[in-house]
């Protein structure tokens, strides 16, 4: 990590915390903050590996709480929460150092595409399966393990939306009932971000302090979060998404035209 190339950690942490605390009131109220909280880090200047890999290490630190109150409250089934911790890992493992292969100039043009696109399929999720399909054991063994591998390496590569497109995978796919799928993903998921930041930090690419703080931010809005009780969510959910979005898309065009630095 070349330090020269960062912007000012006290500018940073004023843009990221923020949006940080927010993305993790909308992703305990509907899913989808990472969809606010890469975005954050791209607005501060933080480069593209490094914006990525932060956020992985705020990501765990602030849905930590939530996971563990699913475990505690029995949304986890354990026999299906290992092998989606497993694959998961592993795959978010490979996303991972897909990524630090891409150069960065051009990873900020992939992140720019994939943002709408990613957003776009969130919001527009249809309802999930509340009861669990029936089907035999290892079958669903072997799809939850399928469908870890494949989200894991879509987590590492990227991250925003990856615990919807895992959920919508674990009942859609695999068949699982709406309460077991909600606590193996919370458990796919940390198992998943551990394993990007792992791979991130070996290679060098984490802002550890910032990551840190920003996820004790990120833990206050998932506390929140859990604590409201709305209507319909996706009412605040998408015109803060489109927000943040829209300043990102600002923010990177003043830039390429040499505007802002």
């Amino acid at each position: 990590m070349d330090l020269t190339t960062l912007p000012s950690l006290w500018m940073t942490l004023a843009i990221v915390c923020p949006l940080v605390l927010l993305g993790g009131v909308v992703d305990a109220v509907a899913g989808g903050g990472g969809l606010i909280t890469l975005p954050s880090y791209l607005i501060a200047g933080v480069p593209p590996h490094l914006a990525i890999a932060t956020n992985q290490l705020s990501a765990a630190i602030g849905s930590t709480a939530s996971t563990v109150r699913l475990w505690r409250n029995g949304f986890v089934n354990v026999a299906l929460a290992l092998p989606a911790a497993l694959f998961g890992f592993l795959g978010s493992v490979g996303g991972a150092r897909i990524t630090l292969l891409v150069p960065e100039g051009v990873l900020r043009y992939v992140l720019l595409v994939l943002l709408p696109v990613v957003a776009v399929v969130v919001m527009r999720r249809k309802n999930l399966a509340v009861r669990e399909r029936e089907m035999p054991w290892n079958r669903r063994w072997l799809l939850v393990a399928a469908c870890s591998l494949a989200c894991g390496l879509y987590n590492g590569f990227y991250g925003p939306g990856s615990g919807t497109f895992t959920l919508l995978a674990f009942t859609t796919v695999a068949g699982m009932g709406l309460k077991d799928a909600s606590g193996d993903m919370k458990i796919w998921n940390l198992s998943a971000n551990i394993a990007s930041i792992i791979t991130f930090a070996l290679s060098g690419q984490m802002w550890w302090l910032v990551g840190c703080v920003a996820g004790v931010f990120g833990m206050a809005g998932h506390y929140v979060g859990a604590g409201l009780v709305l209507k319909d969510g996706t009412r605040i959910v998408r015109p803060v998404i489109v927000l943040v979005l829209v300043i990102l898309f600002v923010r990177t065009a003043l830039e390429l035209a040499g505007v802002i630095a």
